[in-house]
């Protein structure tokens, strides 16, 4: 507990909330009807306020990449912070260089060439501005559905009506169709592929001068809801804005390091090596970093002058550092194929057996299920899933919401969960949707 003008703040759910009320903004609502109050954590296992423990599958928004406090990340960070705790980019850094250099080991193609911030909305800003500096011009397309951040760019990058808290104010972004399969406006008969990214062209065409400085996606997007590209699409995409002379920028920050399974970044299952890459989230299991990653080429055409107070920071870079690898250690990708392939039939299961499920989808351990009314209209159903969420937190199991109408669950438990941890959420949320079906 702690003194606050005088009033004394107890570590329970209750006065932590209170207090919350008091000292935040309002627009900070936690995700539960009663909040949850964190307190301490240890691999997919948190514990509130009370002493409940929790499982934990939604790893901090796909943050906590290697689960809660790994032991190898928390000494790395001690240590860190014992010896040197903050020096601006404006010196080197060992740290600093040992995580660009990982970064490029494992990144696609001629990717090789990195700057840190602090967020993935920072790094999203760093990869608009440097395709604008590269390419001279200035219109970005982006996708509907989209998440992008809360900077002023972020937020016009971003397609949900919700998460734009005022009127667009940068011109010059336009969003085109997401690839959303179960959505599908297009006729069944077509390739899904070729029409989406058609879609991309027209809006080239039709919203802009012709002349786009860059193309910008998730590979798969989070917050609209784990939605999964048909293949071939990002093959198309990447062809049509380079032959109108503009980059493509992929957005790894939910889908990068072996989440997807298999590979190291979501990208890599098309085939495709973008110009640019954004990452953050689960880089570094939960210190705040950034990192956009390019060609040297396309790295020299930033010639104004730069800096980045915490980029790159000695503390949370010693953090990325020991996350990196003991991902490459664990093989995070191959774990992730092994663990999702038992999630996926976990979730396939429920869909069997509740017709309110309208769709499961996902890759590794990114998987979703959208919630509708009935299959046959696909209606949306933020009720229900609001409803499961609830249930969920009844048996002990944290997970997300996402859709444009909070109406898909989201899980994305860490990359070293074990079979029991998943077999023991599966059946959490197999008793969940008893609860609500």
């Amino acid at each position: 507990m702690h003194e606050t003008n005088g009033a004394t703040v107890a570590g329970n759910t209750a006065a932590l909330k209170a207090a919350h009320e008091e000292y935040l903004f309002p627009c900070l609502k936690p995700l539960y009807r009663e909040p949850i109050a964190l307190v301490e954590a240890s691999g997919v296992t948190v514990v509130d306020a009370e002493g409940e423990t929790y499982l934990d599958f939604f790893a901090g928004i796909l943050t906590t990449s290697i689960g809660h406090c790994h032991p190898e990340v928390v000494e790395r960070v001690r240590a860190q912070v014992g010896r040197l705790g903050h020096t601006s980019t404006l010196y080197l850094t060992e740290n600093q260089i040992g995580v660009a250099k990982r970064l490029a080991e494992i990144a696609p193609g001629r990717l090789s060439s990195c700057y840190f911030t602090n967020s993935g909305t920072e790094a999203v800003e760093t990869a608009i501005t440097l395709a604008q500096l590269y390419t001279g011009r200035h219109e970005i397309i982006a996708l509907r559905l989209a998440y992008s951040g809360r900077s002023a760019l972020a937020t016009n990058l971003t397609a949900h009506a919700s998460w734009r808290p005022v009127p667009s104010t940068i011109a010059g972004v336009k969003h085109a169709r997401s690839p959303y399969l179960y959505r599908n406006p297009f006729d069944p008969a077509g390739d899904p592929a070729e029409q989406f990214a058609q879609d991309i062209e027209e809006v080239i065409q039709t919203t802009t001068s012709g002349k786009p400085a860059a193309f910008f996606a998730e590979t798969i997007q989070g917050v609209g809801g784990y939605i999964v590209p048909p293949p071939g699409y990002f093959q198309r995409a990447a062809e049509i804005i380079r032959s109108y002379g503009g980059l493509f920028i992929c957005d790894e920050v939910q889908a990068g390091f072996g989440r997807t399974g298999e590979r190291w970044f979501g990208i890599e299952h098309w085939g495709v090596e973008p110009d640019i890459m954004v990452m953050a989230k689960g880089i570094a299991n939960g210190f705040p970093v950034g990192a956009t990653i390019t060609r040297p080429d396309i790295a020299a055409g930033w010639t104004a002058k730069t800096i980045s107070t915490y980029g790159g920071n000695p503390v949370s870079m010693a953090a990325a550092e020991a996350t990196l690898d003991v991902m490459r250690r664990e093989d995070t990708p191959a774990r992730s194929a092994v663990r999702g392939r038992q999630l996926r039939a976990g979730l396939e299961a429920l869909y069997d057996a509740h017709e309110w499920i309208g769709e499961v989808r996902g890759m590794g351990l990114m998987q979703a299920m959208e919630l509708v009314k009935d299959r046959s209209s696909k209606t949306p159903a933020p009720g229900k899933a609001r409803a499961l969420l609830e249930a969920a937190k009844a048996e002990k199991l944290l997970v997300g919401l996402g859709g444009l109408h909070g109406h898909v669950i989201r899980i994305g438990p860490s990359m070293l969960v074990t079979e029991a941890e998943v077999d023991d959420a599966l059946a959490r949320l197999g008793r969940a949707c008893q609860r609500v079906g």
